[in-house]
């Protein structure tokens, strides 16, 4: 799935309301003895919030962010600003809280120390209780770089990375969610939960009571309402839970209401024009509406796309002949946020009265369930 793209466009400061700083901030300390030009800057994903140039190692860096968050530091030795998009390896994560905190490095930034406030020792502990799983993916980076071309192309050795990957992902996810759960109140639950999706496709089951148990003021923030939205779409559509109602048009402007489908079963579609992997599954998607169509079955492909043109010319290079329909507001649109889209491609199977039957259908598994439900 789309998932790293998708999620980090939720997620852009860009597509946030205006922020307003709150939360006062100081990292200071020293790395080594170096000087002009090297110099320091703090970073926001791709804001730099101040910069600083070393004197005999030395740094202090101040500001405001809205909320406590994570932020980091980059040393750069020629001085010169870093793309925020390719940041050289010289950096330290840290979280951003009120009151300073001390960095104390030799000559490099990721074996340098830090302390702070309650947020930097929350921060710590989650970190040091994720640091096996960061070791175990290291190791596997490294056998696999060290594999020859070879072994690379023995699907056995493929596999068995893979699964040792989404192994030591799943154990990263529960151990967040275990810190989460333990530390309801702190700014660090956050922002775990919020890495948490990139980990495991959110459901409401899992995401749902962590959420929920959170603190006033996490879940008041902009952060917090945000991610409650999507927890809002999650427990919109639970297996056995009604879908939600909506009407969208189609490239031509025509309304289509989820309702109109009622009395049949219906595989509601979620997709994009630029998400090459719902393209590569066109195809497979086209045989399987051929092979049930006419008999109680239809698909509704909602796209989260926000360009017309692009949006029209999928559909016609792909020979999709089921309705299509997008308010073209991309990921942030109505449906999206209403069925808590957060990856496509996605999908839900609607029984004849609108519940949902079972998500995330795709290939051999849509055909079996189609020929179980669909008669």
């Amino acid at each position: 799935m789309m998932k790293l793209l998708l999620a980090a466009l939720l997620l852009a400061p860009g597509l946030a309301p205006a922020q307003t700083p709150s939360s006062p901030f100081v990292v200071k300390g020293r790395v080594g003895q170096l000087n002009a030009p090297a110099r320091v800057y703090l970073l926001r994903g791709s804001e730099i919030l101040d910069s600083a140039t070393l004197k005999n190692g030395a740094f202090e860096l101040k500001g405001h962010t809205e909320m406590p968050e994570r932020g980091q530091l980059v040393l750069v030795r020629n001085g010169r600003q870093p793309n925020p998009q390719r940041l050289p390896g010289n950096s330290l994560k840290l979280f951003l809280e009120p009151g300073p905190v001390v960095v104390t490095g030799s000559d490099s930034l990721p074996l340098a120390k830090f302390t702070g406030g309650p947020l930097t020792r929350d921060y710590l502990r989650l970190d040091a209780a994720l640091q096996p799983a960061f070791a175990r993916i290291k190791a596997n980076g490294v056998e696999y770089q060290r594999a020859t071309e070879a072994q690379r192309k023995e699907p056995a050795f493929a596999e068995r990375i893979h699964q040792e990957y989404k192994a030591t992902e799943k154990a990263m996810y529960q151990q967040q969610a275990a810190f989460v759960k333990a530390n309801p109140a702190s700014w660090v639950s956050l922002d775990a939960l919020q890495t948490m999706q990139f980990m495991q496709e959110p459901q409401y089951v899992n995401e749902g009571p962590l959420y929920e148990a959170l603190s006033p003021e996490l879940k008041a923030s902009r952060p917090g309402r945000f991610y409650g939205e999507m927890i809002q779409g999650l427990k919109n559509v639970q297996i056995g839970a009604v879908a939600p109602a909506f009407i969208q048009p189609t490239p031509e402007g025509k309304k289509v209401a989820l309702a109109d489908y009622r009395g049949r079963y219906v595989l509601v579609d979620f997709w994009a024009s630029w998400c090459k992997p719902c393209r590569a599954e066109n195809p497979a998607m086209l045989k399987t509406y051929n092979a049930f169509k006419g008999r109680n079955f239809e698909v509704l492909s909602v796209s989260i796309d926000d360009n017309r043109d692009k949006w029209v010319k999928a559909i016609a290079d792909d020979h999709l002949p089921w309705t299509q329909v997008a308010d073209l507001h991309g990921p942030g649109g109505e449906v999206p946020k209403l069925y808590g889209i957060r990856s496509v491609p996605q999908n839900f199977l609607l029984d004849p009265q609108g519940k949902i039957l079972a998500v995330n259908l795709h290939g051999a598994e849509l055909e079996a369930a189609l020929a179980r439900f669909v008669k």
